[in-house]
């Protein structure tokens, strides 16, 4: 009893916290989007499913569609990136992979719109990154690597990929790296010793790096905005026009509860598939022993 109450006293103010600043304007934000907007863009009186409705916009299919391409494909590079970094990390010095964690820390110590401008000067038709593919003839001299959706991809990489590679490298750090030499003694080839060995360990940093990588990347709004240009256009970018441009609260709302139900769906269904996983191996576990007992 003692035990349970210092639980609910140790866990109390993260649970206020959740409420206060994630679960309430969650609700809220829902609540807006059955309110319409009156003539200001202001959060109107009555009652409306008109907002509902307009996510019928047959505009709205691509944009959503686009925006889970990009996301999806974003942390499907920054997760094959990460792993085989954070491996190469986890088995370094002390000293010397400080000093590269440090390297990967380092862009979070500048703005992230500065950022976002010096990679508009990379990719720039006069910059030097297109004078060099065209030198070595990977793309036409008439080619734009800027306002694409090829843009927009390669900066949210750049900028998620450290957020991929901490919680994997976090995995890494505690593997045991004689198990690896282990199944090669055993006759196990390199690569699959790594596939069969490591990355089922370091499986819980994966699925870490895939929601913190996967949520933001589908709410990004300012990189398709400043590289990626109208033909590159995310939710989040609608949900910013909505707010600022337009001044419609309640669509604004109403798009985000989309975009919300896009992240918590795959979520959902990932849950439940591991508990019909961990049903399905409890069943097998059980019959084995019912199996066995009828054997003796």
């Amino acid at each position: 009893m003692q035990n349970r109450r210092v639980r609910f006293f140790v866990g109390l103010p993260t649970f206020v916290w959740l409420l206060l600043f994630y679960a309430i304007p969650m609700v809220v934000m829902l609540l807006l989007a059955f309110r319409h907007a009156d003539a200001n863009g202001d959060i109107g009186a009555t009652w409306s499913l008109q907002e509902i409705r307009n996510l019928c916009n047959p505009i709205y299919p691509k944009i959503f569609i686009r925006t889970i391409w990009l996301a999806v494909t974003a942390t499907l590079l920054c997760v094959m990136f990460a792993i085989p970094i954070s491996y190469q990390l986890a088995r370094m010095r002390p000293r010397i992979r400080n000093v590269f964690l440090m390297l990967i820390v380092v862009p979070f110590w500048t703005n992230f719109l500065i950022r976002i401008y010096a990679w508009k000067v990379v990719l720039h038709p006069d910059g030097f990154l297109k004078s060099i593919f065209v030198a070595i003839g990977l793309c036409d001299p008439d080619a734009i690597l800027l306002y694409n959706s090829g843009a927009v991809l390669t900066v949210m990489v750049y900028t998620y990929l450290p957020f991929a590679v901490l919680p994997i490298y976090s995995a890494a750090e505690k593997f045991d790296f004689s198990m690896l030499d282990a199944a090669k003694d055993l006759g196990a080839g390199s690569f699959y010793a790594f596939r069969r060995v490591f990355l089922p360990a370091i499986m819980s940093g994966v699925t870490v790096a895939i929601m913190v990588v996967f949520i933001p990347a589908l709410g990004a709004y300012l990189i398709p905005d400043l590289v990626g240009g109208a033909s590159s256009e995310m939710i989040g970018d609608k949900i910013a026009q909505s707010v600022t441009t337009k001044r419609n609260l309640p669509h604004a709302s109403a798009l985000s509860a989309l975009l919300m139900f896009g992240v918590f769906a795959p979520l959902l269904i990932g849950m439940l598939i591991r508990k019909w996983r961990q049903r399905a191996q409890g069943e097998t576990m059980v019959t084995n022993r019912d199996v066995m007992k009828g054997a003796f």
